[in-house]
Parts: structure tokens; sequence; C-alpha cells
């Protein structure tokens, strides 16, 4: 009996350690070990509580420090930012010579064998970015010519579950005119996270290391449980592999497939973004396309929320929280039916939080410069930028 006491005083013992219990538990499971040996409580009490304090006491303080903060449904101004200015690139111009027009600004560091991320859709998804627009700017840009579109796996069953479903949604929507890697067809590798309060590493697509650069090609919209999906998103979980990373960033042991959500699931995104550019250092720049929004993402395919937001252009930038950040404020300074929709998914989802944990991450600046390159490269508000915007039309 003794024995068996021991035993699964133990087991719980250590359950617990992995799933962040406390100093008291810990204490309790040790007296019930110490009693099962015969061992006098009042004579090794100070041991009790040192072994205690030892084994649960730092995992304690992590528990305590790793709590998300409550910010994620408030909105911060431009003027209340502080800190340093990145560029942001703006067309109006929503066609493949806009796309061209605007990668053109940021693709000096663009070197060797390029990976693009794309959200390339479920089967006949109707807000992803056209695939005719990605071809016309492969073909006319050199330091595409030889690149591959990347994509993995889903977590969630559908389309792009397996890698054999994922190849015949990719030919579906378009995506036949180059090389598509999907990264996680043929296993993952750990990449580290710098300063991740979270997670300490990445399970990712092994391909990836196989890069020198990455062109993230985004299209911005709402998202069902990330609030909105800019160029964060597009990386933080469509770079995490399919059945590893996606798990560590959605999921809370035992408490099903969904069960991270709001600030948490923003830092926990945030984080697996920083894995990956950490990888490519200065050779990342970014693109994302304000066009079709609506406020699902892309993966919920034909069933996505019809768009009531109006086209804006699209926007690049070698820094992702300028740029994430810039799409955000061009939504904000909308009339207040245009962005009504939008805003209203991004603050009951807190998904404002990838923003401002993007920076405690050092991952770039929430002030930039934004540059209209329409217009002699004049720098511009965002109220400027979408003043003459009109409401979406199918």
């Amino acid at each position: 009996m003794r024995k068996a006491l021991k035993t699964f005083a133990v087991s719980v013992l250590f359950d617990f350690f992995a799933h962040d219990s406390g100093l008291t538990f810990g204490c309790c499971c040790f007296l019930i070990i110490f009693n099962a040996n015969d061992i006098l409580l009042s004579d090794r009490m100070p041991q009790i509580i040192v072994l205690s304090i030892i084994l649960f006491g730092r995992k304690n303080m992590a528990v305590l420090k790793n709590k998300p903060q409550k910010d994620g449904n408030v909105y911060i101004p431009f003027e209340k930012r502080t800190g340093d200015f990145s560029t942001v690139y703006f067309t109006r111009d929503l066609s493949p010579e806009g796309l061209e027009k605007v990668f053109d600004r940021v693709k000096d560091n663009i070197v060797g064998k390029t990976a693009i991320k794309l959200h390339t859709g479920e089967k006949n998804g109707p807000n992803i970015i056209p695939s005719s627009w990605i071809e016309e700017l492969m073909k006319s840009e050199p330091e595409l010519a030889d690149a591959a579109i990347v994509e993995t796996n889903t977590y969630y069953e559908g389309d792009r579950y397996t890698t054999e479903q994922h190849r015949e949604t990719l030919k579906v929507n378009g995506w036949t005119f180059c090389p598509v890697d999907i990264m996680d067809e043929e296993g993952t590798k750990l990449l580290p996270i710098k300063g991740g309060k979270w997670m300490k590493e990445m399970s990712v697509g092994s391909h990836m290391t196989d890069y020198n650069s990455l062109v993230v090609m985004t299209h911005f919209k709402g998202h069902t449980m990330g609030g909105f999906g800019g160029s964060n998103k597009n990386i933080g979980i469509g770079c995490a592999d399919g059945r590893i990373g996606k798990k560590w960033i959605h999921s809370r042991k035992g408490l099903g497939m969904w069960s991270i959500a709001q600030e948490e699931l923003m830092e926990r995104i945030s984080e697996s973004t920083k894995a990956t550019i950490d990888f490519f250092g200065e050779h990342v720049s970014y693109v994302n396309v304000m066009r079709n929004m609506s406020v699902s993402c892309d993966c919920e395919g034909c069933s996505a929320e019809p768009v009531v937001t109006p086209n804006v252009g699209i926007l690049a930038s070698k820094d992702i929280l300028a740029i994430d950040q810039a799409s955000v404020d061009l939504i904000y300074a909308m009339k207040p039916d245009d962005r009504e929709a939008l805003v209203k998914r991004i603050e009951s989802r807190h998904g404002l939080r990838q923003l401002s944990y993007m920076k405690e991450l050092g991952m770039g600046n929430d002030l930039y410069k934004l540059i209209d390159i329409d217009n002699g490269d004049a720098e511009i508000s965002c109220e400027e930028a979408v003043k003459d915007v009109t409401p979406f039309v199918y």
C-alpha cells in the first residue's frame, strides 16, 4: 500500500510540475512521499520545504510571470506612441503593376534562394491575393525569378490538412506557375525564440532553413481568432508546422484544440514569428495587400463573411511591426461606418496585442513615415491615404 501510494505521489507530482502547478501542491506530494517511506515528518519538515521550493519555486515564479497583458482591445493613437520611425511605402494601385511598384522599394535586401510566404487559400477562396498578380511579379522581378512559394499544412482538418490535399488545393487556386514548397511535408525543425515568455523555440517546416531570404506577401484582413491577419499572422501561424508548431500556438494540454485565445494567443503568434524573422535577419521584406478585407481569414474559404470594408491599397516595408501597425491605422482612419466591422473584429479578439507585444520583443517600430509612391514619395497621414476610399462592391 505504501509503495503504491509513493508511486502515485511521484507520478502526480511530476504531472503537476509539468503543467505549471505551484508550490503548495508540491509540498503536499512530498509529504505523501516521505510518509510512505516511514520518515518522521517532524524531523524532515525543513528538508521537505527546501526540496519543494527548489523543484516548484522557479516554476511557480515562471507561472506568475507568464500572464498575458490585458490591453489587446485598446487602440493606441499614433501621437501617443514613442520610439524610432520606420518607413512604410503605400500605393492605391491594386493591380499587378501596383504590387510591382511597391515591392521595388523593399527588394534590395532579398538575395540568394528566396521563399515567398503566401496564404494560398482554401479551395476557390474568393479573397486571396490573385495568383495572376504573383505570377506577373515573379516574372518581372529578377530577384524572384527562381523563388518558391512556401506554405505549411494546416492544424485543422480541411483542404490543406495533408500534403496531398494541400497540393490539390494549390492546383484549384492557380498556384501552378512556380515551385510551391510545403515546408513541413518532410518533417520539422526547431528555431530558437529569443526573449519569449511562453515558448523558447518554435517548430517550423524543415525546409525553411533551405532559404536565404523571405518575402512575406500578405493579404491583410480580419481573423476569427487573431482579430486581424497581417504579416505577423502570416508568418507566426503560417510558418509553424501543421502538427507541432501550430498546436503550441493554439492549444493548452487537455483543454481543446483552440483553447488559447485573446492576448495569450497574440503573444504566442508573435513569438513564433520572431523565431522565423530572427533566422532570416535582414533578408526579409513585407508586403500587405489591403483588398477584399473580410472579417474572416482566408482559412474560411468560401464560408468567409461578406466583405464590407473598403479596399485601400498595398503597403511595403522592411519592418514587420511598422507595416502591420500602418495597416491597422489605415482601418482606424476610415469613416466610422467603413471601419466598424473590422474594428469590432480586431477589438473583440484583443488582436491589438499583436502590435504591442511585437514592440516589447524588439521586432520593429510602431511609429513610421507613410510614403505615398503615387504622388512623388510625399509623406502622408493615414487619414489622407483613406480619404477617397469607396464602399466595397463585389
